[in-house]
C-alpha cells in the first residue's frame, strides 16, 4: 500500500502535496530554482518564444511511455502552476497507482509558451519521483509474506530528498531520517573517537535526551554491548543472513533490528527470513532508473 492520504479528485494542489506529506512552501521555493536552472533568470525559452505567440494555447498529455508505479504527480503539477497564464491541470491517475505504457495520467491546457517552458523540469522530477517509487515497490512486493519493512538512507540528490524519500513512501517503503539533525546514529568513527559504543552511547543520550538513538553494529558483540547500553534499535552492517538471525536471536526482543549493506531484490528475502524488522537500501535513491514518462500535444 502506499504511504499517503486520499485526496478527493477535485483537491488543490496543496491539499495534494499535503497528503504525499510535502509542505507545500517548500515545494514552491524549489520548483522555483529548479525552473531558474533550465529558463534562467530571465525565464526564457528562445525556441518556444520564436515560434508561438504569447496567446497560443495547447493542451497536452502526460503520458506513461512504460509500466510503473506513479509518484509525484502532484509536483509535476506545481511546476506547471509556477508558470504564468491561466493553466489547467486534470487528474487522470491516481498517486500511488499501478500505470501501464500508454496510459495518461494528466492532462495540461494553457499558453503554449508555458506548456513547453515548464515540460521538462516537470517530467524530470516526475519521471525521478516515479521511478524511485517503482523500484521501492519491487522490494515491497518480495517482502509482502514477511514483517520485514525496506527503508531509504541518507544516500539522497541533493536537492531532492524530499522528494526522493516521498518517492520510497509512496513505493510502500518508509524512511530511515530525514538528516543529521532528528535521529543520532553511532557509527565507526564516533565508537572509535569516544573509546567504545557504550560511551558514545552515553554521550549521545546525554547531550540529546529527547532524540532517537540507533546504533551501528558489526558483531553480535556489539549487539550486546549497544543494547546492554540502553539501545532499542540497532543497525547491522555487512552482516550475512546466518550472522543477522544470531543477533536476531539474542537482542531481537529488546531492540528493533535494521540490516543493511548492498542487499538486492535477489538477496531480500534472505534477509527477511531471519526475523530483521527493517533493510535499508541505498539503491533505491542512487541508483533507481527513471520511470519513462513523456509530455505529446493533443489535437
Amino acid at each position: 500500500m502506499s504511504r499517503f492520504a486520499e485526496v478527493p479528485g477535485g483537491a488543490g494542489l496543496d491539499e495534494r502535496l499535503l497528503a504525499c506529506r510535502l509542505d507545500p512552501e517548500d515545494v514552491y521555493v524549489a520548483v522555483q530554482d529548479y525552473l531558474d536552472e533550465d529558463l534562467s533568470h530571465a525565464r526564457r525559452d528562445v525556441t518556444s518564444e520564436s515560434i508561438f505567440g504569447p496567446e497560443h494555447t495547447s493542451t497536452v498529455a502526460v503520458t506513461a511511455r512504460a509500466d510503473g508505479l506513479l509518484a509525484g504527480l502532484p509536483v509535476a503539477h506545481a511546476v506547471f502552476h509556477a508558470m504564468p497564464g491561466d493553466i489547467e491541470f486534470t487528474y487522470l491517475a491516481k498517486e500511488g497507482a499501478r500505470i501501464r505504457a500508454g496510459q495518461v495520467l494528466a492532462r495540461v491546457t494553457g499558453p503554449t509558451r508555458s506548456l513547453l517552458a515548464a515540460e521538462r523540469t516537470a517530467l524530470n522530477l516526475l519521471c525521478r519521483i516515479s521511478g524511485v517509487a517503482t523500484h521501492t515497490r519491487r522490494f515491497a512486493d518480495v517482502l509482502a509474506d514477511w514483517h520485514t519493512t525496506v527503508l531509504d538512507t541518507r544516500k539522497t540528490t541533493p536537492g531532492l530528498r524530499a522528494f526522493e524519500k516521498y518517492a520510497v513512501r509512496a513505493g510502500g517503503g518508509d524512511n530511515k531520517r530525514m538528516g543529521l539533525y532528528d535521529v543520532a546514529m553511532i557509527k565507526d568513527n564516533h565508537k572509535e573517537a569516544a573509546g567504545s559504543i557504550t560511551e558514545a552511547f552515553n554521550a549521545v543520550r546525554s547531550a540529546e535526551p529527547d532524540v532517537d538513538v540507533q546504533v551501528e553494529v558489526e558483531i553480535i558483540e556489539e549487539a550486546l554491548e549497544a543494547v546492554a547500553a540502553g539501545a532499542v534499535f540497532l543497525l547491522c552492517d555487512n552482516m550475512s543472513p546466518k550472522e543477522l538471525a544470531e543477533v536476531v536471536e539474542a537482542v531481537g526482543e529488546r531492540a528493533e533490528l535494521e540490516a543493511t549493506g548492498t542487499i538486492t531484490l535477489d538477496s531480500a528475502v534472505d534477509y527477511a527470513a531471519t526475523g530483521v524488522d527493517y533493510i535499508s537500501v541505498g539503491a533505491l535513491t542512487h541508483s533507481s532508473p527513471i520511470l519513462d514518462i513523456g509530455l505529446d500535444f493533443e489535437e
